[in-house]
């Protein structure tokens, strides 16, 4: 990477050009400097990161919501990024208004992470209104940036938690509110083994690294693993246990502005 010069975006209809106060770096961002995506993003020199936030500077023709002097977040679409830039042009489809008190710093790390936990969580059947019935879970790599907010909504929702991550992280997850947490270097955290003994209904996977085959142990008669970051081998699990009493699920991120909000 070089820093360079270039125009500030020109705005197309329905487009605000946002100041960049604030940006977070993803796996997938990283993923793209490598060229690991190709051919699905353009050819570089490429501007990467998704999730910015910063202050509308200039509003294009047919933006209804936004003014100049708003500050805002915004997930850009990750075939065009340009985070890294001073001056970004977003979508007021995909820019939602930051509430008071919330600084840009913070608001930054929410779209990608936030929203794959929120949208994970979502799909084990969760309910924030106080109505849904609380399953045992288990979400690995609970200290990561997924795994942070996939612990804290599902406590949310009423979730019994067991949480895996490294040792000295161990403190850090149950204050976010986990109800056991267990370092995965471990005996029983490398075999997902809770002090309860009790299976999951729910696995909440977050790391490239896990294995349909080390899952499929630990559920319930009719557990499910929900992954946010499937590898070649559980994709094809997840094709495999369509019929299948315990099940494998991948979750692909799509850009829900009102989940966005909801974070918010």
């Amino acid at each position: 990477m070089q820093y360079v010069e270039i125009p500030v975006p020109s705005l197309k209809k329905g487009e605000v050009l946002i100041k960049v106060e604030a940006a977070s770096i993803n796996p997938a961002d990283c993923r793209i400097q490598k060229g690991l995506l190709r051919p699905f993003v353009p050819q570089f020199p490429f501007i990467p990161v998704t999730d910015v936030a910063g202050e509308i500077v200039e509003v294009g023709s047919a933006v209804q919501e936004f003014k100049v002097g708003d500050k805002v977040v915004s997930k850009l679409i990750f075939w065009k990024a340009g985070g890294l830039a001073e001056y970004v042009a977003a979508s007021e489809s995909i820019t939602v208004p930051l509430p008071a008190g919330v600084s840009s710093a913070d608001a930054a790390g929410l779209p990608v992470a936030g929203l794959t936990a929120l949208q994970a969580v979502k799909a084990i059947g969760t309910k924030f209104d106080g109505t849904g019935v609380g399953s045992n879970i288990l979400i690995t790599a609970a200290s990561g940036g997924i795994g942070s907010y996939a612990v804290q909504l599902a406590k949310l929702g009423n979730h019994n938690v067991t949480a895996t991550c490294g040792a000295r992280n161990l403190e850090l997850v149950a204050d976010m509110g986990a109800d056991e947490a267990l370092d995965y270097k471990t005996p029983e955290g490398a075999a997902l083994k809770n002090s309860s003994g009790k299976k999951y209904d729910y696995i909440v996977n977050t790391t490239n690294g896990g294995k349909w085959s080390a899952f499929k142990p630990s559920l319930s008669s009719h557990g499910r693993v929900v992954d946010v970051a499937p590898n070649f081998g559980n994709f094809v699990a997840s094709i495999l246990t369509l019929f299948s009493k315990k099940k494998l699920s991948t979750v692909i991120l799509s850009l829900g502005m009102e989940d966005l909000r909801f974070l918010l």
